[in-house]
C-alpha cells in the first residue's frame, strides 16, 4: 500500500478510549461500560491562552501550564536532558497509584477493554527514505504456553468511565542486574495524553492465563490468570512529548510513545519480577533500522482474537512510518494482531546472540495489516536511565 494511503489506516491502538467488544475477558461477555480518555480538567489553564510554542512547534489547545513548565526550549534538546532534568520534570508530575489490596479480579479484568481508535488527525510525511511503503502482511501466531519463562505478560488500569488493558514486557534494569521490577509498555497504556493524567490502579501481570484456564470464554480464578502475582507500580517514566500531545489518533506523538513502569508484587514474595519470572530483556537503544529482524509479541482482544492467549508476529525487516520528520521515524511491520496488543514488545537479536526489546506496538492499520512502534533513540534511553537510578 503506497505510504500516502497509510493516513486513512493508521490509528493509536489504546489510548484510553476503550473498545466494546463482545469477548473482552476471561468471563467472556461482558456487559461492562465503554470508557473514554479522562478529559481535560475545566480548570486547567493553557500556555499563552493557546497551544504554545516550543522551538518554533505549534503545540495543540488545551495544555495545562505546568505541563509546559520546565520543557526545553525544543523537543530536539530533549535529547540532551540529564538525570536531573528529568528527575526535575518528574517531580512535577508525579504518578500516585496506592495500592487496593486485592482490586483486579477476574470479574474487573475481564471488563476492562483495550481501545476503539479515532482516525487520524495528520497525514505521514511524504519524505522518501522516511515513509515507506506498508510491509507485507504478517499472520499473528500462538506462543506455545507456558508463558512463564518469557517475559510478557498484560497491564490492566483504571481510566474515567471503565478499565482498560495493554500489553507489556519485563526489561533488565541497569542498576540491579537479575533483580528488576521494571515493565516497558506504551505511554498511552498509563497516560491519557494531553490534557489528562496517569491511569489508576495500573498493575502487570506476568504469564496471564498462562495455563489457559479461562480460554474460549471459560471462567477462571485469579491465581490462574495470575499465576505470578499481581505487580502494582510505583513509578512510571514517559516522554514528555506523550503527556503534552497524545491522544487518540495516529500522529507525531506516537513516534513518542513509549513508558516504564517500576512495580512491587502486592503480596511481598521478597523476589523480584525478574526472578519471579525468570526472564527480563534488555532494551536496544539506537539499533540498526537496516539490519533488524522484528518480531512482536502481545495479547490481542479485538476478533478474531479474546484477549486471553498470547500471539506473535514476525514481521522481519521493518519498514518506516513517520508523522514529523523532526522526529525519529517509527519502525513499521506487517502484522494482523488488533487492539490489546498495544504495549507489547518488540524484539530482535543483538549481535552478541542476545534477545532485546527495540520498540513496542503503537499504532495499527484499521484493517489490521500492520503495526507500528516507536524508535527508541535517546529520549527512551534517559527515561529508562532516570527510572532505573530513582528509587
Amino acid at each position: 500500500m503506497p505510504s500516502i494511503h497509510r493516513s486513512a489506516v493508521a490509528a493509536a491502538l489504546a489510548a484510553g478510549t476503550l473498545l466494546a467488544v463482545s469477548a473482552c475477558g476471561p468471563d467472556g461477555p461482558s456487559g461492562g461500560s465503554t470508557a473514554a480518555p479522562p478529559p481535560a480538567s475545566a480548570s486547567a489553564t493553557t500556555a499563552n491562552g493557546g497551544g504554545g510554542v516550543i522551538g518554533g512547534l505549534t503545540l495543540p489547545s488545551g495544555i495545562p501550564t505546568s505541563l509546559l513548565e520546565g520543557l526545553p526550549t525544543s523537543w530536539d534538546d530533549l535529547r540532551k536532558w540529564k538525570f536531573e532534568d528529568w528527575d526535575k520534570w518528574a517531580s512535577k508530575h508525579v504518578f500516585n497509584n496506592p495500592v487496593v489490596k486485592d482490586f483486579w479480579n477476574p470479574d474487573k479484568m475481564g471488563d476492562s477493554k483495550p481501545a476503539e481508535p479515532a482516525p487520524p488527525s495528520t497525514k505521514p510525511v511524504e519524505d522518501p527514505g522516511v515513509t515507506d511503503p506498508e510491509p507485507p502482511v504478517v499472520k499473528a501466531t500462538p506462543v506455545a504456553r507456558p508463558y512463564t519463562k518469557q517475559p510478557s505478560g498484560k497491564v490492566f488500569f483504571s481510566a474515567q468511565g471503565g478499565r482498560g488493558n495493554c500489553s507489556a514486557t519485563v526489561i533488565t534494569d541497569p542498576q540491579r542486574p537479575g533483580r528488576s521490577n521494571l515493565v516497558w509498555t506504551a505511554g498511552h497504556c498509563v497516560h491519557a495524553g494531553k490534557g489528562g493524567d496517569f491511569f489508576k490502579d495500573l498493575v502487570f501481570v506476568p504469564a496471564y492465563n498462562n495455563s489457559g484456564a479461562s480460554s474460549g470464554g471459560k471462567k477462571a480464578p485469579l491465581s490462574e490468570l495470575a499465576p505470578l502475582g499481581t505487580w502494582w507500580a510505583d513509578q512510571v517514566s514517559t516522554s514528555p512529548q506523550w503527556m503534552v500531545e497524545g491522544g487518540g489518533s495516529g500522529d507525531a506523538a506516537n513516534q513518542y510513545d513509549f513508558a516504564i513502569m517500576r512495580v512491587h508484587n502486592q503480596n511481598d514474595t521478597g523476589k523480584s519480577l525478574e526472578e519471579t519470572v525468570g526472564a527480563a530483556v534488555p532494551v536496544w537503544f539506537d539499533a540498526p533500522r537496516d539490519k533488524l529482524g522484528v518480531s512482536a509479541i502481545g495479547y490481542p482482544l479485538y476478533k478474531p482474537f479474546d484477549g486471553q492467549e498470547l500471539y506473535k508476529c514476525d514481521g522481519g525487516k521493518p519498514t518506516r512510518l513517520s508523522f514529523d520528520p523532526k522526529r525519529p521515524s517509527m519502525l513499521t511491520i506487517g502484522c494482523t494482531m488488533t487492539q490489546g496488543a498495544s504495549g507489547g514488545g518488540w524484539f530482535a537479536t543483538m549481535p552478541d546472540g542476545k534477545t532485546a526489546l527495540v520498540s513496542n506496538t503503537s499504532i495499527g492499520t484499521q484493517d489490521h495489516t500492520s503495526l507500528s512502534g516507536p524508535y527508541l533513540e535517546a529520549v527512551a534511553r534517559q527515561a529508562l536511565d532516570w527510572i532505573s537510578k530513582k528509587q
